[in-house]
C-alpha cells in the first residue's frame, strides 16, 4: 500500500527519495480517485524494485496541493531525482502513466 506522505515528511519520502516517486494527489470523496486507487496499487506491486508510490491526501495537505499547484484531483505528479518530470491529471488509464514512468 502506498505510504501516505504529508507536509513534515514530503522532503525525505520524496523529493530525497533514491528511487523516482510517483505522487498520487487524491480526495476521500472524489470517484475518479477511488477508481485510479487499484492501478496505483498495482503499478506499485509490479514495479516495488524501482519506483516508489506515495499519496499525499489534498483536503488535509492543503499546503503540498498549493506548492505544487494541484487544481484537481486525482493528479499524478512523478518525481526523478527530486524534481517533477511529469504530471497526469484527472482519471487516467495504466498505459498512460506507464509512459511517463522513464
Amino acid at each position: 500500500m502506498a505510504l501516505r506522505v504529508n507536509s513534515e515528511n514530503f522532503e525525505s519520502e520524496v523529493l530525497k527519495s533514491e528511487l523516482p516517486v510517483l505522487a498520487d494527489f487524491y480526495s476521500d470523496s472524489c470517484v475518479p480517485c477511488k477508481r485510479l486507487s487499484p492501478i496505483i496499487s498495482q503499478l506499485e506491486s509490479e514495479r516495488s524494485d524501482s519506483l516508489k508510490v506515495v499519496k499525499v491526501n489534498i483536503n488535509f495537505d492543503t499546503e503540498l496541493a498549493e506548492k505544487y499547484e494541484v487544481q484537481a484531483a486525482p493528479t499524478l505528479i512523478y518525481f526523478k531525482n527530486g524534481e517533477e518530470t511529469a504530471r497526469l491529471r484527472g482519471a487516467v488509464k495504466k498505459a498512460e502513466i506507464e509512459e511517463i514512468l522513464i
